[in-house]
């Protein structure tokens, strides 16, 4: 068996590192065993029959259980649940060696205990690890890691873990420490979890994208039908959703520094940075970056039905007609310099808003925010970010214009959506200007560096004490 090991790894590199076992020939068992060889690790396989070594990678040995437990003290079981009964027989084999369980479930809280957790009841010898069940079987063998680099690591022994984490880092990954066994059941929750941090924002987005779109089909196409029967169905494809897709950036974009303006006077009220924010506050702070990445997708998608609105057909059919009115009345429209004003700069705010947004999101990929400092980050998410927000509304408000003084625009007593739409992003920037002066900033400054106020009732009975002691 000696002279057989010698032969399996990489050359000079893999009697240089130690053997790595693996029990299971499945498609993750394979997968990792040939990243470990690439990496210089000697690998061989545990398998019930050991003459089935026909799918493994080059270099691997294939052994029985026990005879591959004898040549290591690392042993990946990448074997289902279902399947582990026959892990106890090998209890007294696997005395002191690190057992790495990389299994996953078919749905959450599949169990009453973790995978992990039952795995040290049936060999309590072992030092069970969990980890590497967060990494597809495609990525180890593409080395495509990107976004599924991590692995999250937890178990009882300190040195285990520092092992398992070890072998990940030389073969790509990035180990992350999540302390005991305890977290396993929440590791092994993680893989089965569809876009956790992108179900708010979703559900915001559609929320808001849902409200919109009926209330501009009501202003829009059912007003004009029920009042002039005009038919301006058509505006479906096109108008519509020109209207929905601004206000609905435009609102995810400030819901994005609201929350921190509520924690800036939530702190401002207690007086104290040492007390735990609510739990919605903390999960809606938690998913900013997402309502970022939405924002900027509906302001995309702005832009493009925009360009388009100049090539439809309704559009230029009247500007057509408007010609033609004009040549029969034998009049000559003049130029209003007040139009030209709004209309260039309303493009112009829309420009420096969605170039400053596309600098928004450019940051939060982790490629970027990795390269930059903190202070760096802060300026751009922070400072510009407001920055962005002010033009955007500003932007929308040129649109608007004096339409919100017209009585003629209130259609069933309705504003229009676009008044709406800035009602969030107002009272964003209306609270970040009560923030940023200078009494008030400088009153939060000295409580997020440390600074508490002492409660009236301590004042009084500090007070007494000094009365007392006089």
């Amino acid at each position: 068996m000696e002279n057989s090991l010698v032969m399996t790894g990489g050359g000079e590199n893999a009697n240089k590192r130690d053997t790595i076992c693996i029990f299971g020939t499945g498609d993750f068992g394979r997968s990792l065993g040939m990243r470990l060889l690439k990496s210089g690790y000697p690998v061989v396989y545990g398998s019930r029959d050991a003459r089935n070594s026909t799918l493994l990678p080059s270099g691997a040995q294939v052994f029985s259980h026990v005879e591959a437990l004898n040549t290591s003290k690392i042993i990946f079981l990448a074997v289902h649940r279902e399947n582990y009964d026959f892990i106890s027989a090998l209890s007294d084999q696997l005395d002191g060696k690190v057992l790495v369980d990389v299994s996953n479930n078919l749905k959450v809280n599949q169990y009453p205990e973790s995978n992990a957790q039952y795995l040290s009841q049936l060999v309590p010898k072992a030092k069970v690890v969990k980890g590497f069940n967060t990494v597809s079987a495609w990525a180890l063998q593409s080395g495509n890691f990107d976004a599924s680099s991590q692995v999250f690591v937890c178990g009882d022994d300190n040195q285990s873990k520092q092992l398992v984490m070890d072998v990940a880092r030389s073969i790509g990954l990035t180990p992350l420490d999540q302390r005991s066994l305890l977290a396993a059941e929440e590791i092994e929750n993680y893989p089965l979890q569809l876009f956790p941090m992108w179900r708010l924002p979703f559900r915001i987005t559609a929320g808001l994208t849902v409200f919109f779109f009926i209330y501009c089909v009501v202003i829009d196409i059912i007003y004009p039908y029920a009042k002039e029967n005009n038919d301006f169905s058509y505006k479906l494809a096109i108008s519509v959703p020109n209207r929905v897709f601004p206000n609905v950036s435009l609102i995810l974009l400030s819901l994005v520094y609201l929350p921190g303006v509520i924690a800036a006077f939530i702190q401002l009220h207690r007086g104290t940075k040492y007390k735990r924010f609510p739990d919605w506050l903390d999960r809606w702070m938690l998913c900013r970056k997402q309502l970022g990445l939405v924002a900027l997708a509906c302001a995309f998608l702005h832009v493009l039905y925009t360009f388009v609105l100049p090539t439809r057909y309704s559009v230029r059919w009247r500007w057509i007609n408007s010609l033609i009115e004009e040549s029969k009345k034998n009049k000559t429209m003049q130029i209003s310099k007040v139009l030209s004003w709004r209309l260039d700069l309303y493009f112009a705010l829309g420009i420096l808003g969605f170039a400053l947004y596309i600098l928004l999101g450019i940051t939060s990929l982790p490629s970027v925010s990795n390269n930059v400092n903190w202070r760096e980050f802060r300026f751009v998410q922070s400072k510009l970010g407001y920055v962005t927000l002010l033009l955007c509304t500003a932007h929308a408000a040129v649109y608007g214009w004096d339409r919100f003084l017209q009585s003629k625009r209130y259609r069933w007593g309705l504003p229009q959506a676009y008044m709406l739409g800035m009602v969030i992003p107002c009272t964003v920037l209306v609270l970040k200007l009560i923030l940023i002066t200078p009494c008030v900033d400088k009153m939060i400054t000295r409580i997020r560096q440390g600074w508490e106020r002492v409660p009236k009732d301590e004042k009084v009975q500090t007070f007494v004490n000094k009365s007392s002691l006089v």
